[in-house]
């Protein structure tokens, strides 16, 4: 793939992985607040959310290490801030599985505000 697809791509999976996560993240905080158990329609949506995220971060990293650079530090700045965060998810998932609509939940909205701030910093 060539470097200005990588960058395309990048560009435009932004709001898959940004809408995913909010989506998945209001849907698991309804589950919380109704005292609902989520079933594995929403396991399946979690996994691709956090996957369609990780995907973004890999394009950036991926972008990064071919020297294109986003012209603001804390564009970056962000997109470790991610990868850290489900690092500590990873981590955590024990923890987070005894309340896993609240957890994560929060945690893709979390992740979600993260990706708005890296797109705010773009320039």
């Amino acid at each position: 793939m060539r470097l200005d697809q990588v960058l395309t791509f990048h560009q435009n999976w932004f709001w898959v992985a940004v809408i995913s996560c909010g989506i998945v993240g209001l849907w698991g905080l309804i589950f919380a607040i109704a005292k609902w158990t989520p079933g594995r329609t929403f396991s399946i949506a979690r996994g691709v959310a956090i996957a369609a995220m990780l995907i973004q971060v890999g394009a950036g990293v991926y972008l990064y290490y071919r020297g294109v650079r986003p012209g603001n530090s804390f564009h970056v700045f962000y997109g470790v801030v991610i990868a850290v965060t489900f690092t500590l998810a990873y981590l955590y998932r024990s923890t987070m599985a005894k309340r896993p609509a609240l957890t994560y939940g929060v945690l893709l909205l979390f992740v979600m505000g993260l990706g708005l701030r890296a797109w705010s910093n773009v320039g």
